[in-house]
């Protein structure tokens, strides 16, 4: 799949758009994606493969937009929030690290 991921990335790119790099650095619990799991965005928005199965996506996705924005990468901790209903987490009780970087 990490493959298909940088395929995509890389055309992507030789159409002339922006493109960022989401990987899992580090889990904990029940995280449902391993280490080295991979998403790749475009600046539009669109995306291919997964950091979370859908928990996260949404956010990682708004993050690489910016990163792309301003060059900067960044690094994501999600896990359960048990504060506020609307905050963004795993529902299946692990916790990840994502880090996010745009391509040049």
């Amino acid at each position: 799949m990490t493959d298909d991921i940088l395929q995509q990335a890389a055309s992507w790119r030789a159409d002339g758009r922006k493109v960022a790099i989401a990987t899992v650095v580090s889990t904990w619990g029940s995280s449902p994606r391993p280490v080295g799991s991979q998403m790749a965005v475009d600046d539009s928005g669109s995306m291919i493969g997964s950091v979370s199965g859908g928990c996260i996506e949404g956010a990682v996705v708004d993050e690489a937009r910016k990163a792309m924005a301003d060059g900067e990468p960044r690094l994501m901790s999600f896990g359960v929030s048990n504060e506020l209903a609307w905050e963004v987490g795993l529902a299946c009780g692990g916790k990840v690290q994502v880090y996010v970087e745009a391509v040049e």
